[in-house]
């Protein structure tokens, strides 16, 4: 079974916080996970799954905290070779065409080093859902085979 690294893209805590909820989850069921907020290339690298969870900032920004994990990323292009990921984006549909942004910029990244996507992003809009974990974590529960299962 695959341990899940589990990159938080937060501005203010609460991807952070839902990133902690998803890996109670996941060690409720026995997965190994860990979160990383101030990532390195080489934490994408040496993970056996990848799950990206992260709010938008700016004008559909990624958050300072994975800005240049994310540049990094764009130019050592470390491939994944069909390493399985999903990614959940936290946002606010008042901000138009920037909502999700975040979360978007990192599923076309991971596309691009070849990562399998086990889902569809999800998108998690503040407008409609107050506590976000309630969406991701159910979401994320029913993705851990996909994720964890070789």
């Amino acid at each position: 079974m695959r341990s899940v690294s589990i990159f938080a893209g937060s501005v203010y805590g609460n991807a952070q916080h839902v990133a902690e909820e998803v890996q109670g989850m996941l060690t409720d069921k026995g997965v190994e996970s860990e979160v990383f907020t101030d990532p390195e290339t080489s934490d994408l690298s040496e993970a056996e799954a990848v799950l990206v969870i992260t709010s938008t900032t700016g004008q559909g920004d990624v958050p300072p905290n994975l800005e240049m994990f994310h540049s990094d990323l764009r130019s050592e292009f470390p491939l994944l070779d069909g390493k399985p990921f999903a990614v959940a984006a936290l946002g606010d549909s008042s901000y138009g065409e920037s909502f999700c942004g975040g979360g978007r910029q990192f599923q076309e990244l991971l596309l691009e080093l070849q990562g399998k996507p086990v889902a569809e992003m999800l998108e998690v809009d503040a407008i409609e859902t107050l506590a976000a974990e309630d969406e991701v974590v159910p979401w994320v529960e029913k993705l851990v085979d996909a994720l964890t299962v070789d």
